[in-house]
């Protein structure tokens, strides 16, 4: 099999809510509506040129102060140089500002981030329940592809669910199970949702939503590369199939750490 690509680059929610609750809008309208809730995530360093870097998405959940991303996006930035603040961008283009986060909690298993923020709460996006989702579903996900080389300026991609589908699938041969691959092969996979989208390396975290309501169904963690797993094929030539990481598990991290005061029963996925 062709490996897959983490999406996260290094360059120089409010409570779950039924659909039926929110009116349709135009997918105008709802990208409007949650740009706001949508942010860079990067880290800070006065010693650097330019000071703020970021390599992700995330997006605000829960009571405002809590933001969603990747766990790889995270480990990265934790990874480059432990002098850093992370934090997230708000705003967008040159008016973007930094704020400051802590890590409050990392699902490893699930690719999962929960940062934390003091102040003033950014609007959340509100978590539907993934188990509605269906093969054939027109959903979309908006956030920062190619990082700082775009800048903090919103990108909104359609997406249509491909497949629902196993975290991890078999190797096409035994030359290519390393060790990571034969631990989570011994576990029971999850599923994720396949999409039939084109995502790029700064996509992680952004969250997958109805074009309708902005209800949040998942979050984007990985891309599947064709050339032979090189990071560049994401950029040159992206193979347009882009993996999410179902709601449940956002739902389950939130309440874990009392960033929700209640969850409606999950779904299956």
């Amino acid at each position: 099999m062709k490996p897959l690509l983490l999406l996260c680059l290094l360059l120089p929610c409010g409570l779950p809510t039924a659909r039926a609750q929110l009116p349709a809008q135009s997918l105008e309208q709802v990208i409007a509506r949650i740009k706001p809730s949508i942010v860079g995530i990067g880290s800070h360093q006065k010693t650097r040129t330019p000071a703020v870097q970021f390599i992700g998405t995330g997006f605000a959940a829960g009571d405002g102060l809590s933001v969603l991303t990747c766990a790889h996006v995270i480990d990265k930035l934790l990874a480059a140089n432990p002098g850093e603040t992370i934090g997230i961008l708000t705003g967008q283009g040159e008016v973007a500002q930094f704020r400051a986060a802590t890590v409050q909690a990392l699902d490893a298993e699930h690719d999962l981030a929960l940062l934390r923020l003091s102040g003033t709460p950014l609007p959340a996006l509100q978590l539907g329940d993934a188990a509605e989702v269906r093969e054939g579903q027109a959903l979309a996900f908006t956030g920062f592809p190619l990082g700082t080389l775009l800048g903090l300026h919103h990108v909104t991609h359609r997406a249509t669910v491909s497949a629902l589908t196993p975290v991890v699938m078999p190797s096409a041969n035994a030359l290519r199970l390393d060790p990571k691959r034969l631990a989570q092969l011994q576990k029971a996979p999850y599923t994720v949702f396949q999409l039939d989208a084109t995502a790029y390396p700064g996509s992680s975290g952004s969250p997958l939503f109805d074009p309708q309501t902005g209800l949040v169904y998942g979050i984007v963690n990985m891309v599947y590369i064709v050339n032979k797993g090189l990071k560049e094929a994401a950029m040159t030539a992206p193979s347009g199939i882009t993996y999410a990481i179902p709601g449940r598990h956002m739902q389950a991290l939130l309440l874990k750490n009392n960033a929700l005061s209640s969850v409606p029963a999950a779904g299956a996925r």
